[in-house]
């Protein structure tokens, strides 16, 4: 599984998973607002094996897969990817 990878130009330490590479169709406009303008950083191949610095892949897969997005926070913050942002599934 792809996933292409933004930083918040807004929010320090905050990156955006995306399934598709600049779908931002799908994040609620709450959040796309609170994110600001996105640099797009890194395409990374989320295989089994892939470790991620500071995420679960697992769960980043999940969420890519459920939602079409993964956000992470800088370790200081609660990860709200536990709310429910409004989106089905």
């Amino acid at each position: 599984m792809l996933a292409y990878v933004y930083k918040s130009l807004k929010k320090a330490d905050t990156y955006l998973y995306l399934a598709k590479r600049d779908d931002f169709a799908g994040l609620p406009e709450p959040l796309r607002t609170q994110l600001g303008t996105l640099q797009f950083v890194l395409e990374v191949d989320l295989v089994p094996e892939r470790r991620l610095a500071r995420e679960n892949p697992e769960v980043v897969r999940a969420n890519l897969a459920s939602r079409g997005f993964h956000l992470q926070f800088p370790p200081t913050v609660e990860d709200p990817m536990t709310e429910d942002w409004g989106t089905d599934g």
